[in-house]
């Protein structure tokens, strides 16, 4: 299963790497690829987009 998200409030790569290793740590996480310039991340594995967004839900990065 393949979810995309919306982040908002990426700025630099760290951001990316933050937001990468937040969604990562997610049970049924299988891969991430977050892009900078699309303001998006692309999740594989079967979880739910709920997760992934509780996930961001503590960070300045917003998930949708």
């Amino acid at each position: 299963m393949e979810t995309t998200l919306k982040i908002e409030g990426m700025s630099c790569g760290h951001c990316v790497a933050t937001v990468t290793d937040l969604l990562s740590e997610v049970d049924g996480v299988n891969e991430v690829n977050v892009s900078l310039a699309e303001n998006s991340a692309v999740v594989k594995g079967e979880v739910q987009k709920d997760e992934l967004i509780k996930a961001l839900s503590e960070t300045p990065f917003k998930g949708s």
